[in-house]
Parts: structure tokens; sequence; C-alpha cells
């Protein structure tokens, strides 16, 4: 792998109304004849896993901001009264935010897990600020109200780590040995990886930001529906309630070895009714970015306005 340069590791900050977000940027400043792009991390990650990615979208002439999630890494709460909050509407209001505070008006936004769950949920509320869409794992907006129904056996094994989580044991646990549980996880999530465990040693330290553990167990007890929200965000969260459309074209990544969600799970391309391709990635698991840096980065440079147009596997427009 190719070795970044000191750019990419300096660190940058930018206050919001709730959060002051650490980032990194790599690649030419703003131009207006190609949109920033935003690269979101998730649970448990971090920005580390769009080191690549990075490299390569800038060797092409883009600029790329990675931003360190709530509950990671520097990025810090504003105020000690806010609640930890991981819920989803959370994380997309911070990412629209983020752009707000930056004078950013459109991007290019992509990500996995937790990350392309801000990115798709932002994309289906705030379309106008999104001029395209990569989200590994697919439509991935929860639906709460109907969390408690239970999947195959098989596909709810994959999940022990959320019940685990409901329970102050888990919690607890998750204190604890958070380095141990979520490099199990990592492990887990990406069975065919050879370098999980020497790429989590380079993240592990983002997982003792003050607030991590605090956020990840609202996170996992919110989508059950077994917590309140922050009412800041319950517009936002009543809106994806409804499980909203995405209109932006949008790149869909399909990791074929994902040790958490079955391939089946990984599109939900009724609810892309823009222009929409799925890419399947064979041996490649839960970590997309980091796992496939080449092929994340060239569903990005695809997204290239109204050159996209959508290729592969497509479902039927969705009907009201």
């Amino acid at each position: 792998m190719t070795a970044r340069t000191e750019e990419a590791y300096e660190l940058y900050r930018v206050t919001t109304p709730v959060l002051e977000i650490a980032y990194h940027r790599t690649g030419e400043r703003r131009r207006a004849s190609a949109a920033p792009v935003i690269l979101l991390h998730g649970f448990p990650y971090d920005v580390r896993a769009y080191d690549e990615v990075a490299r390569l979208l800038a060797e092409a002439g883009r600029e790329v901001l990675t931003p360190y999630l709530r509950g990671y890494g520097p990025t810090r709460f504003l105020d000690a009264g806010t609640m930890r909050s991981g819920q989803q509407a959370a994380l997309a209001r911070d990412l629209v935010e983020f752009m707000d505070a930056l004078g950013i008006e459109r991007a290019v936004v992509a990500g996995y897990d937790w990350g392309g769950r801000a990115a798709c949920a932002a994309a289906a509320l705030w379309p106008e600020r999104v001029h395209g869409l990569v989200a590994a794992g697919g439509y991935t907006v929860q639906d709460i109200a109907r969390a408690m129904e239970p999947a195959a056996p098989e596909a709810e094994r994959g999940l022990w780590y959320q019940y685990y989580f409901h329970s102050e044991r888990g919690r607890q646990g998750l204190e604890q040995n958070r380095e141990e549980l979520c490099g199990l996880l990592w492990r887990l999530w990406s069975p065919t990886w050879a370098g999980a465990a020497e790429a989590f040693a380079a993240s592990a330290a983002s997982l003792h930001n003050p607030d991590f553990v605090d956020v990840a167990i609202h996170s996992y007890r919110h989508r059950f529906g077994l917590v309140e929200g922050d009412p800041r965000y319950r517009e936002a969260e009543d809106a994806l309630a409804g499980r909203p459309t995405v209109v932006v074209p949008t790149v869909v990544l399909v990791g074929e070895e994902n040790g958490v969600i079955p391939v089946a799970d990984q599109t939900g391309t009724e609810r892309f009714t823009g222009p929409c391709e799925v890419r399947t990635l064979p041996g490649v698991g839960h970590n997309v970015p980091q796992e496939a840096p080449g092929a994340f980065a060239a569903a990005i440079l695809g997204l290239q306005g109204e050159s996209f147009r959508g290729r592969g596997e497509r479902k039927p427009e969705h009907r009201h």
C-alpha cells in the first residue's frame, strides 16, 4: 500500500451547533468542477479506514474530507449536558451541519455501517445537499417501528453484540473490554481479510473517546425502540420513520463476505429511485473501504453528474 503524505494526517477541527468535529483533509481545495467528497466511517472503526481511498481520490484531483463521528477520536461534544445520542437522525444531521460549518453546499457522500447510514439518511432527507451517494451495504435507514419483528435465525446470530448492548452487562463489557470486543467484531465481520488485526491497532485509539460507550449504547438501544432519542432530532427521526426514498445518483457496494449483514440484506434498491448501480465485491467483508479501496474510490469517481446513468441490478421503480 502506498504511504500517505503528511498532509493526510494533519488534523482540522470545525464547530457545529452540537460538536467540535475533528477531520482530515486530503487533496486539492474545492474546485467548481468537482464536488468535494465526504467519507464516513462506521462502528467500531475510524477515519483510518479511508487512508487508501482518500489517496486515490486525491490523485484523481478530488478534495476529500474524513470526519470522526460523534463519540470517536478527537471529536467532542460542546456541552456536557447534551444527550450522547447515537441515533440515525443525529448522525445524518451531524453530516449536514459539518457541511454547513465548512461552507459546502453539495458533496458526494460515502460510507459504510454507521457512516453509510448517515450518508443514506442525509441523501434521503436533504437531496439538494448530496451530489451523489456511495452506500456500502445498501439502504440502511432503520425501520424502528418494526425492530422487534424477528429476522431469520442466521441473521439474528450475527446481531448478538446488539442484544448484548441492551443490557447493563453489555455496557460494562464495552466499557471494560472495548479493544478486545471491538477487535473481535472486526475479525468476525471481515472473516477473509488478513489485514484486520494490523488495521485495528491503527484505529483502536479512537475508541477511547470519552463519549464512545454512551453514544454506542444509545445507538443500539434506540434502534430497537428501547430508549428515547434526543428531542432536537425528533423531526428528522419522524421523517426517517417513513423510510424515505433516495433520489440522488447512487452506487451500492455489496461485500460478499460480510460477516454481520447477509448479502441478500445489503441492497434495498427499491428505496433508491434515482439512478442506481449495485456492485458486488467477492471476497470483501464489512469494512469495504479498507478491504477494497480501489473499488470504493472507483465508485465515487463514477458519480459524475449527468454522465452517471446507473447500471447493473435494479428493482422496479418505487410504487406509491
